[in-house]
């Protein structure tokens, strides 16, 4: 009654309509199969137990599998707010999700401290993700738990980084030997870094014409390897302050006639995309102040990769419908996309592919 292909759409369905019951969610699935074979077919509801025991026997891995086979770039050639210098923008981010305080997700997920020796009341699970801000659709993420740093699941999202890219990235990712790591993917990088003490401490090579300049990247005491060549962008924005704050790129762009350094600059703001779509996720599609409902940590991880296959999905909707009238994706509504994708589940509309 519940082989592993219905399990997968339930994981899906859960993260759609996250405030009903295991047997609310099955009933709608269920209801949509039963349309879809024109009432040819019947189908018994299982119990809860049941469909606890389908989804401990599924686990998290086909999900995530799912979620990766599908994730793919959305934005076409004319897509605003895609492109820069003939390059995909991607942003890379992290967040956190509360999920249930048993002793076993404690133990595996960890959680923050709240200061005093104190701490947060909810163990957490970490995400970190690349995100197309364009379209807001998330190409590829990684799942840890709260005591894995960003930097240290980015390390394992670099495979999703390619030639034809431009990743952007805040202040929080930079290190050596992660820029190192990111540039040998063959993408072009353009990341915030700190101007204070803990900052990168770039080597002036020479000035440019648009106001930026050279500089080599290398650790002052690594000679290991060699001095890693990047551009340099100082900008601060014009909001009325008397001191502004002064921002500081580093890119792989070398060349000013392939963006200046206003436009990267501009294209900079775009980074702030996948926190929208973080958004989306944390508040619209899983509700606000909600912690996730699964108590283990399997099927915690299988319920967040449930929620990111709903989330490309709803976003994979949106695109095509923005694409359909020839509108900017930003000008379609996440939360019209996801009332018409609740709406539709019970005819049998919805697929996570």
């Amino acid at each position: 009654m519940l082989p592993a292909r219905v399990m997968a759409y339930f994981a899906v369905g859960m993260a759609l309509n996250s405030d009903g019951s295991y047997e609310d969610v099955l009933a709608q699935l269920t209801d949509g199969l039963a349309w879809s074979s024109r009432w040819h077919q019947e189908f018994v509801m299982p119990s809860k137990s049941a469909i606890f025991q389908a989804r401990a026997r599924l686990g998290a891995e086909p999900v995530r599998a799912l979620f990766e086979r599908v994730a793919a770039p959305l934005g076409g050639p004319d897509t605003p707010g895609v492109w820069l210098a003939g390059r995909r923008m991607v942003a890379i981010d992290g967040t956190c999700l509360d999920v249930p305080d048993m002793a076993v997700n404690d133990e595996f997920f960890g959680r923050p401290g709240t200061g005093k020796g104190e701490r947060s009341a909810f163990p957490q699970a970490r995400i970190v993700a690349v995100a197309e801000c364009g379209t807001h659709a998330l190409l590829a993420a990684r799942v840890g738990p709260y005591r894995d740093s960003e930097p240290v699941l980015t390390e394992e999202l670099l495979p999703a980084m390619e030639p034809g890219m431009l990743v952007l990235a805040d202040r929080g990712f930079f290190s050596y030997a992660l820029w190192r790591m990111a540039i040998a993917t063959g993408a072009d990088l353009a990341w915030r870094v700190r101007t204070d003490e803990f900052g990168p401490k770039p080597h002036h090579v020479r000035d440019l014409p648009d106001g930026s300049w050279l500089a080599h990247l290398q650790p002052a005491k690594d000679k290991t390897y060699e001095p890693m060549l990047a551009r340099v962008v100082d900008y601060t924005i014009d909001d009325g302050r008397d001191n502004p704050e002064v921002y500081r790129l580093i890119t792989t762009i070398l060349d000013p006639g392939e963006a200046s350094a206003e436009e990267l600059a501009l294209a900079y703001g775009e980074r702030w995309e996948i926190e929208s779509t973080f958004d989306e996720l944390k508040t619209h599609q899983r509700g606000p102040r909600m912690v996730l409902r699964s108590k283990s940590p399997d099927l915690v991880l299988q319920e967040i990769w449930g929620h990111l296959c709903c989330h490309y999905a709803i976003r994979s909707l949106r695109a095509d419908t923005a694409a359909g009238a020839a509108r900017d994706p930003d000008r379609v509504s996440f939360v019209a996309a996801l009332r018409i994708s609740r709406r539709s589940i019970a005819q049998g509309a919805f697929s996570p592919s």
